[in-house]
């Protein structure tokens, strides 16, 4: 299967809580870039376009902007890449960001230096509203929950009662905490690639740690919808099959 191919996956959502005025609202989803693998600037600038052409109302990153263990020259140049290639998206359509293990693995303060420097907002352990005249839609993000300090308590104290909120967790299992709290109707994810490889029958051989109950796509946890974006990039085998890289199109009905 063609790497390359990447895939728009269309997915929409009737939230209960959506207020009207957010009815139609379209968030396009980007995750596990892994820069400095297989991705190069080439590559992620055509995930890009086609983002683009999709005129989403915001987009979303989940986390995993880097790949391995360490931080040196090469992986200096993939940041600098990213601020190239994610400035323009950023500066046309407002973007937010959370962190995932691979970040905390190379360098998360050069992620967050990188963030900054292209007007993307990190979310991580934060939550903004969104706002249509009176009415409000939460945005919330987590630290990564592997590596990084979730502090759930600290996004919840910062959205009302009332009103649809959607969580970015880099690792989708957390959706049996967020879902606990009752208060988010969506969470959006990435981190398990969809196993990358998928056999028949099977399913994905091998998942990652925190992304093996909700590996892929669509789940129903309690009251919350919980949804796995499969990455764009790849781990360090760029081998895909019958699980293409995945760019996300949500759009939010009531």
């Amino acid at each position: 299967m063609n790497p390359n191919g990447f895939k728009i996956e269309t997915v929409r959502l009737e939230l209960a809580r959506l207020p009207r005025a957010f009815s139609g609202f379209r968030m396009a989803q980007i995750s596990d870039i892994h820069m400095g693998g297989w991705m190069n600037a080439k590559r992620l600038q055509n995930i890009v376009d086609l983002v683009v052409e999709q005129k989403p109302d915001l987009v979303l990153f989940t986390g995993d902007f880097l790949i391995g263990r360490a931080y040196d020259a090469n992986a200096e140049q993939t940041v600098r890449d990213l601020i190239t290639v994610l400035t323009p998206l950023a500066a046309s359509i407002p973007s937010y960001a959370i962190l995932g293990n691979h970040d905390y693995w190379t360098n998360p303060s050069a992620i967050r230096k990188m963030l900054h420097a292209c007007n993307i907002m990190d979310m991580t352990n934060k939550a903004f509203a969104l706002t249509r005249g009176a009415k409000k839609l939460y945005l919330c993000g987590v630290d990564d929950v592997w590596e990084g300090s979730v502090r759930l308590e600290n996004v919840l104290a910062q959205i009302e009662d009332d009103g649809a909120a959607i969580l970015m967790a880099h690792e989708p299992d957390y959706a049996d905490v967020s879902a606990l709290t009752g208060r988010f109707d969506l969470q959006i994810s990435g981190h398990s690639h969809g196993g990358q490889v998928v056999f028949p029958f099977y399913g994905p051989p091998i998942l990652p740690y925190l992304g093996q109950k909700y590996h892929t796509g669509l789940y129903q946890v309690g009251n919350m919808v919980q949804y796995t974006n499969c990455g764009v990039g790849m781990a360090m085998l760029p081998v895909r099959f019958n699980c293409p890289p995945e760019i996300t199109l949500f759009t939010l009905s009531v």
